[in-house]
């Protein structure tokens, strides 16, 4: 065995054994490691968009709660206005009502002191005729002497 024979069969069996390597070993790893590469950085792209969609949604529901709470407290400020208003007009149309009432009663209360005057009257007018019968012992006729009641009768 010469040695460099042992040499250059070890050599060109080198070469073969790098040329199979590269060809059938090396690039379907180099291919496989540059799509795990391309798919890890598109999942982290894809992981960055989601977080910046969540923070833009989380602004956008503290948005809308904070409008959410705005309306709400300006309903409930309108409600409050509204049932003010109301109790204001409940308040004007007892007060109306009772006015009226109590209008009505003190129209009743003067027709009903006029209709006592008006019998006291007739009653005073009786009890003088009988007074003035017993002073003068004879009796008045109330028909004959009329006019002098009714002027009698208006004199109290």
């Amino acid at each position: 065995m010469n040695i460099n024979l042992t040499l250059l069969g070890q050599m060109i069996v080198f070469v073969i054994f790098v040329w199979f390597t590269k060809k059938y070993v090396w690039t379907p790893i180099i291919n496989a490691l540059d799509e795990r590469r391309a798919r890890i950085v598109n999942g982290l792209a894809a992981a960055e968009k989601g977080q910046q969609a969540q923070s833009v949604g989380e602004e956008k529901a503290k948005q809308i709660i904070a409008e959410a709470k705005s309306q709400a407290a300006e309903i409930l400020t309108k409600a409050e206005k509204r049932g003010s208003e109301i109790v204001d007009e409940a308040k004007d149309g007892a007060k109306q009502e009772g006015d009226r009432i109590l209008a009505s009663a003190r129209g009743e209360i003067d027709k009903e002191i006029n209709m006592a005057k008006e019998q006291l009257r007739g009653q005073v007018a009786a009890l003088s005729i009988q007074g003035a019968a017993k002073i003068l012992s004879r009796e008045v006729d109330a028909s004959v002497h009329a006019d002098m009641l009714d002027d009698l009768a208006a004199k109290l």
